[in-house]
């Protein structure tokens, strides 16, 4: 499994932002659909493409495109519906799929309540948009759902991990297929409500408010 932690100073300061919180939730929204383009852009890095000739208004030439079948972008509800438009931005042309998961706060165990994604998942690069990886629940049985369906390369875009999360993530699923994680910071750890600290607070909160 590769982990990679993306050094850019556009990247540092827009998470700054984020976990500041007197940050109010319209210019946390905006800042997430930034974050999440820049993290997509070398998320994006391995993306299947493929020659394409075309005619310039000078002369032929060869490019590239993206390959067929399209990728999926799987946005885990709710939290990773903010981070969707930052990612559509740079990834029109993809599919878009949904998988709803909810942590269990007594066992912190990750339960599937929700899900839109093709049956058959076979030669697709998916990615997962999730915008914590905590303890790892949530990440874990999204990436074994996408296996079950026959995908065997899943990027996760998070803005933020914890060592533990990571950890947890490798020992479960490195094994099944290719995975990736692309992340603007791993932080400290958790605390004793399994939040990544020093964090940015519950994303979804800060997104939508509380419900």
């Amino acid at each position: 499994m590769q982990v990679e932690v993306v050094q850019h100073p556009l990247v540092a300061h827009k998470l700054t932002l984020l976990r500041d919180q007197t940050t109010d939730s319209p210019t946390f929204r905006h800042l997430v659909e930034e974050l999440v383009t820049l993290l997509a852009y070398e998320a994006t890095r391995d993306i299947a493409v493929a020659p394409k000739p075309i005619q310039t208004p000078v002369a032929p030439t060869v490019g590239v495109a993206l390959t067929k079948p399209r990728p999926i972008v799987v946005p885990i509800l709710r939290a990773g519906l903010g981070m969707l438009e930052g990612m559509s931005r740079l990834l029109p042309s993809a599919e878009v799929g949904f998988l709803g998961l909810q942590r269990d706060e007594q066992t912190l165990q990750a339960i599937i309540y929700a899900n839109r994604l093709p049956e058959d998942l076979a030669g697709r690069q998916c990615y997962v948009l999730d915008p914590m990886l905590a303890t790892g629940g949530t990440l874990i049985a999204s990436i074994e759902y996408l296996f079950e369906r026959g995908a065997r390369t899943v990027t996760c875009i998070c803005l933020l991990t914890a060592p533990e999360g990571i950890a947890a993530v490798r020992q479960a699923v490195s094994q099944r297929g290719e995975v990736r994680i692309v992340t603007a910071a791993i932080d400290e750890g958790l605390n004793s409500k399994a939040y990544i600290t020093p964090g940015l607070g519950d994303a979804g909160d800060r997104l939508y408010g509380v419900v």
